[in-house]
């Protein structure tokens, strides 16, 4: 017997697929108060959005308001998901999709799936077990995991919750000593790839995290001391800085950081080597001729610069820049397998998705996380029916017209 939330979700469904309502508007939005309904299970979930509903009712106000942030005006924040609208699918007929494979290859590493879990921090903000059920999750899911600096679990546990390599990402502070320490310590756990992040350099204004803050009435200091206030505190509380001196470490990021910089950080790290945080064709030149093995597309988010500008916009000047000699992978703002596929046929080797799949452990941890993937997968495998592509190689920019262009 079907109860009675997912019954109405059931019919919700029916009305989405049907004709009577062409034309009419969403079915969500002729029902009214049902549109806001918070899914009481992942299996509830009919796309990645539900989750944030989900995850808003979870959190308290400051740890939501950390998440769902981006800078000033969060013009940046909306542009990721707008960029999206300007995309077109130029989708092919007749053609045999009984069987279709998603698999790709990232430094000769095969995987089911092009969609990562990019780094997030202090992930046991939005549920106790943190980084790890996001771990066990990625690895029943097989799917890639990136692991933040600044997560609340250490590179040795996530590992081992993963079940196989993960890939690390370096915030490296502004004390050389502190940055080779973590990355020996990377290289010890086996991380086959480092990702060191550089759009944070100039610092940023995160005001809609600060106004949530603001508004919660629980008593932050209680749990961070003053790590609120401090780097070198915040940085501290953290697993991966165990054993480490910080106390002189003013910032995550040197703003000193140069292509001198990374050139030295290329000749510690004996594997591959990517650089996060590239958004220009200038930038995407250089990278390349830095002696890096690959690029994310990344403005963390919409958390670094308030440019106005989506990641899948820059793509298509970095992925041009590089012309096939790095592999290029992107985040920022991706909900949808259409918006998966859209930047695959831009040339990006594999998207990273973020903000998704802490929803997901927010509301139910593991499960949640699990659910999230799991619907980006099967959205990725529909679209690419639907546009006649059998394997991700056959993605290209012939499946995409922009607005203003003729396809």
């Amino acid at each position: 017997m079907w109860s009675e939330p997912a019954a109405r979700r059931r019919f919700l469904r029916f009305l989405a697929a049907s004709p009577l309502l062409s034309g009419l508007g969403g079915p969500l939005e002729l029902l009214g108060q049902d549109a806001d309904d918070v899914i009481a299970s992942p299996e509830l979930a009919l796309d990645v959005m539900a989750f944030e509903a989900a995850a808003r009712k979870a959190l308290p106000p400051a740890h939501f308001g950390y998440l769902e942030t981006g800078v000033d005006d969060d013009a940046t924040l909306r542009a990721n998901r707008e960029g999206f609208a300007r995309i077109r699918l130029r989708v092919r007929r007749l053609v045999d999709v009984g069987q279709v494979d998603m698999s790709v290859s990232l430094f000769g590493t095969a995987w089911e799936t092009p969609i990562v879990l990019a780094p997030v921090g202090s992930q046991r903000a939005f549920h106790p077990e943190g980084e790890i059920a996001v771990a066990r999750a990625a690895g029943a899911r097989k799917h890639l995991m990136m692991l933040s600096t600044v997560g609340t679990s250490s590179v040795e546990d996530v590992t081992t919750a993963r079940g196989g390599p993960i890939w690390y990402q370096l915030y490296p502070t502004d004390q050389w000593p502190v940055a080779r320490a973590l990355v020996a310590r990377a290289e010890a756990a086996g991380c086959p790839v480092l990702a060191l992040t550089v759009d944070l350099q100039g610092g940023t204004n995160r005001l809609t995290g600060a106004r949530a803050i603001q508004r919660d009435p629980r008593n932050c200091a209680a749990c961070h001391g003053d790590s609120l206030g401090s780097i070198s505190s915040y940085l501290a509380r953290k697993p991966m800085f165990a054993g480490l001196d910080v106390s002189k470490a003013t910032d995550t990021q040197p703003f000193e950081m140069n292509w001198e910089y990374v050139k030295r950080l290329r000749e510690l790290w004996p594997r591959k080597l990517l650089i996060k945080g590239i958004v220009t064709r200038e930038d995407a030149q250089l990278a390349a001729q830095s002696g890096v093995d690959g690029l994310v597309v990344s403005n963390h988010g919409g958390r670094a610069e308030e440019s106005g500008r989506a990641t899948i916009e820059s793509l298509v000047e970095v992925v041009d820049a590089v012309k096939g000699r790095l592999p290029v992978l992107v985040d920022g703002g991706f909900r949808r397998g259409t918006d998966v596929f859209k930047a695959l046929a831009l040339g990006a080797s594999a998207v990273c998705i973020g903000r998704p799949y802490v929803w997901g452990l927010a509301a139910f941890g593991q499960a949640g996380v699990e659910s999230v993937l799991g619907i980006l997968r099967r959205e990725l495998l529909t679209v690419m029916r639907q546009a006649g592509t059998r394997r991700i190689a056959e993605i290209d920019g012939s499946y995409v017209v922009k607005d203003g262009a003729l396809g």
